[in-house]
């Protein structure tokens, strides 16, 4: 079943032209059109289906910096910040809260590894308590258990999945931009090699600048331009609670996190739990991900056919004039593994009593897409006007304002609010995408 999510009413006519058309109404599509109208940008976000109703409003809602990547550590600081001035902005609540991230282990490793990472985070300004056995166990007292220790990220928090997208999407309206659902984006136009238009199912819009933020659709659209992107995704499965059980907001351990919802109930999940669903594009890149599975193996599981009857990671090339993958599946809404949905309930009254008598509200799946190296791929594309900002790995929903922010610094021209490098596709394939440019 899909995921809560906030519907939202928006334009149903698409424009002849735009400065700028971002394709994707999830969290990183919608940041990056409402930073491009919020320069006074001509942006159209084009959403072949509802605006965040696919990976947007299927995670757990956590905004954090604890234990990110150091590449990805200073989007993800930028990004809290752009996350606490949003509600005033729009006039509409997001449902950010830096409520603090709680982890507790009885692993005395997990434990050091989070200690190396506050030793690391001190050098770039990010505030992490380590918590004592005694300090761990009082916080976790919900889970009546004692806890070797944990961490306390008291500045990260988390925000609802079911409003953000449709928030920040409102949030374009107010500033002028064009908000499109139920129109997909078959391809572009080019004229002497460069984006001159894009092709919707309801006509063409002229521009010379597109953002491609399709998340798990991604590959197979640039496909369709000759472009070589490595991209995967994994289908993740997860539940919500109804409201009454008191418990930390948001809380991890290694066998079951929880996240409070703005309805009061909380979503469960366990870390990195997936199925691998055979896809003809997890065939073609399964070389350039097989580190990553192997290192992943013990959460991973096969899946199974789902992946290649919904059409996301296809290999087929598709004509403009005709219906495309994308109007077929308007909404990935892959069915949740039931085993894992049983494991995770069963994990969660085990550890936090207070669940035991309180009643499932809803369980669902998403696919999350990746990149061989677990970063977002940002960038520009050796088609001139044409970006990329796709595979998030999982940590697209927390960054999402500080990759929007640096998509429309990126197209602006403007000082990048991050260094972007780090983040170019050119990485991945460098004899597809070219050289990184300095910045």
């Amino acid at each position: 079943m899909p995921a809560p999510l906030m519907q939202i009413e928006t334009d149903a006519v698409v424009p002849a032209q735009a400065d700028v058309v971002v394709i994707g109404g999830g969290i990183v599509g919608t940041c990056a059109a409402y930073y491009l109208a919020k320069r006074g940008v001509s942006v159209v976000l084009l959403e072949k289906g509802r605006i965040g109703a696919e990976q947007s409003s299927r995670n757990w809602g956590w905004c954090r910096q604890q234990n990110r990547d150091a590449r990805e550590l200073p989007i993800s600081t930028r990004s809290l910040d752009l996350w606490d001035d949003l509600s005033a902005e729009i006039g509409m609540d997001p449902g950010f809260r830096r409520c603090g991230l709680l982890y507790l282990s009885n692993d005395e490793a997990e434990i050091a590894g989070w200690a190396r990472w506050r030793d690391f985070a001190k050098g770039e300004g990010v505030v992490t308590h380590m918590l004592s056995a005694a300090e761990a166990s009082e916080r976790g007292h919900a889970s009546g258990r004692k806890w070797a220790g944990g961490v306390f990220s008291p500045t990260d928090g988390t925000a609802d999945p079911s409003r953000a997208a449709p928030v920040i999407a409102l949030g374009i309206e107010k500033l002028g931009g064009r908000v499109v659902q139920n129109c997909a984006a078959r391809g572009l136009e080019l004229e002497a090699g460069a984006v001159s238009g894009v092709v919707t199912e309801r006509g063409l819009i002229r521009t010379r600048t597109v953002v491609m933020a399709g998340g798990a659709w991604a590959s197979s659209f640039v496909r369709q331009m000759g472009l070589r992107f490595p991209q995967a995704s994994v289908r993740s499965s997860i539940l919500s609670v109804a409201p009454g059980a008191e418990l930390p907001d948001a809380v991890h351990t290694k066998y079951i996190s929880i996240t409070r919802r703005g309805d009061g109930g909380h979503t469960l999940a366990v870390s990195g739990a997936a199925r691998v669903d055979v896809t003809p594009q997890q065939v073609r890149f399964w070389g350039k991900f097989l580190p990553m599975f192997f290192k992943r193996r013990k959460s991973l599981a096969p899946g199974g056919v789902q992946g290649w009857q919904s059409g996301h990671e296809t290999l087929s090339r598709w004509a403009l004039d005709r219906e495309t993958p994308m109007e077929r599946m308007r909404i990935l809404d892959p069915r949740p593994d039931r085993s894992q949905i049983d494991l995770t309930l069963g994990r969660a009254r085990e550890i936090f009593p207070a669940l035991r008598d309180t009643p499932v509200a809803a369980s669902w799946a998403g696919y999350i897409d990746s990149t061989p190296d677990g970063v977002p791929a940002i960038g520009e594309t050796r088609i001139p006007g044409l970006m990329l900002a796709a595979g998030f790995s999982g940590h697209g929903f927390g960054i999402g304002p500080g990759a929007g922010h640096l998509i429309a610094d990126l197209v602006t021209g403007t000082d990048p609010i991050v260094d972007p490098k780090p983040y170019h596709p050119a990485r991945l394939d460098e004899s597809v995408w070219g050289k990184v440019a300095d910045f």
